[in-house]
């Protein structure tokens, strides 16, 4: 079936069922080791006028009543604000029931932008940001290639709350690896409770051929973490964050399902990774009941 416009090829579980609408194409940093995204597609941001052929295609496509709308690629803030501005009060006008606009975002791209262009975004209609911190160790940060710092992670996601966006944030469990994991786990604890995001999304690492780290595994240079090793490094996680976030596991790549609201759920939350962990200790054979088989944990 051909495509009635130009879609992003990727976007989050939690807008699946949201109209794509595609600004930019591929990723202006796409330097991370552990991504498989993006590798073919040769940087654009699109010409306002192109956005809006695409929104009215949508509109064709899909009837005037959307709700809820994404737009790709990875980083749609790098378009110039006014820019941005002008497709989201497009977007509105052909679409006048929409309820939410979401898209991805770099913190350090957030960080850039100043306050006021921020909050016109929001004005015009960008609801809610999608960033992957992935860690907030300093070290991991550095290895993976992420571009960007603790402390700018920090600043980005404050500023996007500042200017009245909702922020989900994405932590990527497993990429300290086997020797790493409880560094990985206690410093992004630290980041997210200086963030304090309205969502914690949680995915784990799944190699793919072709990526840097997938390389790494085979020479030697990084050690996957061990299923048991993931589960302690999501129960250190959550012990200690201080956040009024929405936990949520909703990703096929992840051991076990996990969600809450805390901190009201996180004591729930602790006891039953406690459960889980010692489950496995006393009866390792459990792990094959619990964990989806890795074959099609990178669907």
């Amino acid at each position: 079936m051909m495509l009635p416009y130009d879609m992003p090829p990727y976007r989050p579980p939690s807008e699946a069922y949201s109209v794509l609408i595609r600004a930019t194409r591929g990723c202006p940093w796409n330097r991370c080791t552990f991504c498989g995204m993006y590798k073919d597609e040769r940087f654009e941001i699109k010409p306002v006028e192109s956005v809006k052929k695409d929104i009215d295609a949508a509109r064709a496509f899909y009837g005037p009543n959307v709700k809820r709308v994404f737009i790709g690629d990875s980083n749609s803030l790098v378009m110039k604000p006014e820019d941005l501005a002008e497709v989201l009060r497009y977007l509105y006008e052909q679409f006048h029931a929409i309820e939410r606009v979401t898209s991805y975002a770099r913190a350090k791209t957030i960080r850039r932008r100043k306050l006021e262009d921020l909050k016109t975004l929001r004005e015009a209609g960008l609801t809610r940001l999608h960033v992957g911190l992935e860690t907030g160790d300093r070290e991991l940060l550095a290895f993976i290639k992420k571009g960007a710092t603790p402390e700018q992670m920090i600043e980005g996601g404050r500023k996007a709350l500042e200017a009245g966006c909702e922020l989900s944030l994405y932590v990527l469990l497993g990429i300290g690896g086997e020797d790493r994991s409880t560094q990985h786990a206690l410093h992004t604890a630290e980041v997210l409770n200086a963030i304090d995001p309205h969502f914690i999304r949680v995915r784990t690492l799944v190699p793919y051929p072709g990526t840097p780290i997938f390389d790494q595994i085979n020479e030697g240079i990084f050690t996957p973490a061990s299923p048991k090793t993931l589960l302690k490094e999501t129960l250190t996680l959550v012990e200690n964050l201080n956040v009024r976030s929405e936990f949520l596991s909703d990703h096929i790549s992840n051991l076990v399902d996990l969600n809450g609201k805390l901190p009201g759920d996180k004591p729930k939350m602790v006891a039953a990774m406690r459960e889980i962990i010692a489950e496995i200790e006393e009866k390792p054979e459990l792990l094959e009941t619990y964990f989806k088989p890795r074959d099609y944990r990178c669907l």
